[in-house]
């Protein structure tokens, strides 16, 4: 089973037309997609064992907005918008830290527990008229999946199930598919940040193709020969990408890896899953470990993308090596991230002014691009 392509131009059936190269390098564009994608729908924000004790803290960039993810005393996690209700001062300064009891302004020191309520602020006491929910932070809505704290800064979030679950129902063809490989159990072994001076949507279209894999990835081709002919592993639904006869793990030689993670199913063993979760999540699924990429757009061409390796947790807590099997996926990364930094001083040339085109084994990234178009409300690009 495949997924549908746009129709392709009946002069030339094997190539259809991509965005136009404004959209990778229009600030208005952008704005937009601030606005309409990642202000509209879940983003993955942070992971949640990484704000482990009450009180730590993370702040992350949605779109316009800067939003701090708190955990609460009795252990719940609680994003609030990152501004203080009193002058707007920014609330947290820093990129994550920890508080013992409660968020305090730096600016006039109102003060906020860990459930966003206002508890103080210096004369407060002579303000008896001051409703402290009413001037508590502003709340964002949380949900978390994979392990992961997932936030919509939407006044009327869109179904977690029918947009974000569904993403992996239709890429694996079964809900219960990505259970198997207990992401919400798995312990961080390495995480590695990469600053992409590229759009975020080259950054998505290289992930959901596999064109260019023999050309840049030696090192993945190896490990899935099926690569080497172009072929996306997100573009069948339900099938992943085999390991070749003579690769024993997902390393960047091909040697052993790890234990398979307990529930992976036979089917599920010695291959190779790929998940896009839009707009700026993907989830790489292989039989000993899971590697999820969160992408955070901060300008028409710049995209940090943070990318980490989860393990078994007894694998972590063993101290083992997991240099080669991360390794592996950090040359994948450097190389995707090398091609679309190369792409994207092209998208301001009149040669992509309008656009590019997609060959047959590319056609599926028409269908992110009709869905980005709905969502900016553009009838053509």
């Amino acid at each position: 089973m495949t997924t549908t392509p746009i129709s392709p131009s009946p002069a030339s059936p094997s190539l259809i037309a991509t965005l136009p190269g404004r959209y990778y390098t229009d600030p208005e564009v952008f704005r937009q997609e601030q606005e309409k994608v990642f202000e509209s729908l879940w983003f993955c924000a942070v992971r949640g064992a990484d704000l482990a004790k009450p009180g730590a803290f993370r702040t992350v960039q949605v779109g316009r907005e800067n939003v701090v993810i708190t955990r609460t005393r009795t252990g719940e996690l609680r994003a609030f918008l990152n501004v203080c209700r009193h002058r707007g001062a920014r609330l947290c300064t820093e990129a994550s830290g920890e508080v013992r009891r409660s968020l305090q302004c730096p600016y006039h020191a109102w003060t906020y527990d860990l459930d966003g309520r206002l508890i103080a602020a210096p004369n407060l006491i002579k303000m008896p008229d001051v409703d402290r929910v009413e001037y508590g932070l502003i709340k964002v809505a949380l949900r978390e999946w994979l392990g992961y704290a997932w936030v919509c800064l939407a006044d009327e979030p869109p179904s977690f199930e029918d947009t974000v679950v569904h993403a992996a129902v239709e890429r694996l063809g079964d809900a219960a598919a990505i259970g198997h490989y207990g992401t919400e159990r798995l312990a961080l072994g390495r995480r590695v940040t990469y600053d992409v001076r590229a759009n975020w949507k080259l950054i998505v279209e290289n992930f959901m193709e596999c064109y260019h894999c023999a050309t840049i990835h030696p090192e993945l081709t190896e490990v899935l020969p099926e690569f080497a002919d172009g072929y996306a592993a997100q573009y069948y639904v339900g099938h992943g990408a085999e390991f070749g006869e003579e690769i024993k793990g997902f390393t960047v030689d091909g040697g052993a890896g790890f234990a398979k993670l307990p529930e992976v199913t036979a089917d599920q063993d010695r291959r190779y899953y790929a998940i896009t979760v839009k707009p700026t999540v993907f989830v790489n699924l292989v039989p000993d470990h899971v590697i999820l990429h969160r992408m955070f757009p901060l300008a028409e061409d710049r995209t940090v993308v943070e990318c980490d390796w989860l393990y078994a947790p007894e694998v972590v807590a063993s101290g083992a090596d997991v240099s080669k099997s991360v390794e592996l996926f950090h040359r994948v990364n450097v190389q995707d991230f090398e091609a679309c930094e190369r792409t994207q001083p092209a998208m301001s040339s009149r040669a992509y002014r309008r656009g590019g085109v997609l060959v047959p084994n590319e056609h599926h990234i028409g269908i992110f691009h009709a869905w980005l178009l709905d969502l900016l409300g553009d009838s053509h690009a």
